[in-house]
Order: structure tokens, then sequence, then C-alpha cells
């Protein structure tokens, strides 16, 4: 990106944010000097950042195969998408079929304004500027009401983003809102920063310190959104481990244990 071309009606922004700072560490082009000075810094705390937002990259692509090569999904609800990047949810579920549709949604007008520029000729994929801690206002919506069948199952998705809620805004309670308002054999999609590794702690601080959020929790905290739902294999594990696409011959690195994934079917 250009840091003096942006999208109309947007500006030079002078703090990082979520969805360009994610494009950073994964090297892409739709981000500031801003973004990618935060990137560096987290650095200095856990050097293999990028690594982690590589592999949960590719745990995404994993996921949302699965999801309609095997589960059949058709519809897919991405929240907290963050900026198209290579490899998005679209892209993977319409190489299964074409006429998938897909919901991004993300609070981000920078997320709006590249994310239509790219699915510009895409009639099955829109994106929607709404914030996800407002579900009404996200399943309400036109653009989602307009696309997504919510008598049939849907894929929903969290990857990457719960993490980015403090406890007092309940993302448990959000979890269970999105997941009422889907049928059964709809899914549930997250990955998430998990207290795993010794440094956790001060990569917390210091998300918390320059983007004023990023919680890591336990596994058993993160476990618990998937309450009531039935658990894929190989269960809540670091993406690295999520269905590798061939065989681990090493323990992941702490870049690639940083997220746990887990997909799960409501019954």
């Amino acid at each position: 990106m250009d840091p003096d071309v942006v999208p109309h009606g947007l500006s030079v922004p002078s703090v990082p944010n979520i969805a360009r700072a994610y494009d950073a560490a994964l090297g892409g082009k739709d981000n500031y000097a801003v973004d990618r000075v935060f990137v560096e810094r987290l650095k200095g705390v856990a050097p293999d950042i990028t690594v982690a937002a590589r592999t949960n990259r590719q745990a995404l692509i994993r996921g949302v195969r699965f999801l309609a090569a095997e589960a059949g999904i058709r519809q897919f609800l991405d929240l907290g998408s963050g900026l198209p990047s290579a490899q998005n949810t679209h892209q993977v579920a319409q190489r299964v079929d074409p006429e998938a549709r897909i919901v991004y949604v993300d609070k981000d007008p920078t997320v709006l304004a590249y994310g239509r520029a790219l699915l510009v000729e895409n009639e099955h994929t829109t994106v929607v500027t709404a914030d996800l801690r407002d579900p009404v206002a996200v399943l309400d919506s036109p653009a989602v009401k307009g696309l997504i069948d919510f008598s049939r199952p849907v894929a929903v998705l969290l990857v990457a983003i719960l993490h980015h809620l403090e406890d007092a805004e309940d993302p448990a309670g959000l979890v269970r809102t999105y997941l009422d308002a889907v049928p059964a054999g709809s899914y549930l999609f997250i990955t998430h920063f998990c207290r795993s590794f010794p440094a956790a702690d001060d990569l917390e601080q210091s998300f918390q310190t320059m983007l004023g959020s990023g919680r890591f929790r336990t596994r058993e905290e993160i476990g618990r959104y998937f309450t009531g739902l039935e658990m894929v294999e190989p269960g809540l594990v670091p993406v690295a481990q999520w269905r590798p696409e061939g065989p681990l011959r090493r323990d992941p690195t702490v870049g690639e244990r940083m997220h746990i994934a887990g997909i799960a079917r409501k019954p």
C-alpha cells in the first residue's frame, strides 16, 4: 500500500489496528508504517510472530476446505474477517462449489473499502461493516439476510478474533448468540491465542499496551466456547496440528502453537 494512496473517505492512520497489523504480519500490502512498526515491536517479545500469523492463515484454509468439501457447508459467516489476503474464505470454499455463499463482517471501514473492490464481480460474496459484538445488527443486516439462508446450515467463523474481546464483553455469550441463530448441522470454527508458552504474559501485555486488545486464554477457557457442540477430530489443538496436510515430524514451535484451533458441529 502506498501511504499516500488510500481508499476514498479514509486517511492515513496514526495508530495500528487489528486487521492491518495481521495483514502486515502475513507480509501483505494493505497496511501502513504504523502497523509494520507494531509487528516489529512484537517480535521483540515473540520473534516468530509472523510464523504465528502464517500458521493461523494455513489453518483457516484447511478448516474452510474441510467445512466445504467434507462437511458440505455452502454458507459461511466470517466474523471479524480482517483485510482480504491470499486464500480467503470465499476463494477456498468456492473452489469446492462456485455457488458457496460467504459474508465477511468487520468493523474496520478499510476492510469494506478494499474488500468490495476485490469482490465487485463475485455475486455470492459480500463484505459488511458491522461490529461482531452487536449480533443483532450483524444478523439483521440486509446484506447478511440477502446471502445467508438461516434455515440451512451455516459455518460461523471466528478466526483469530475472539482474543481481541475482553472477558467483560462476554465473548462466550456472543458465540452462543450466533449459534442460536443457525440451525442444527451448522458449524463453529475458532482459532484463538492460547496461554501455552512462557512468553504469553509478556506478549499479552504488549498487545494490550500497543493495540489495546489481545487476550491469551487457557485451553480450558477456549474450550468453553464449544460447550454443547460435537467437536470434529482432532479436537482443540495448536493450529499446526489441526489436520495438517502432511505428517508433523517435530513439536510445534512457539509461533505454531500461539493459536489453537477447533471446529465443532451444532447437533
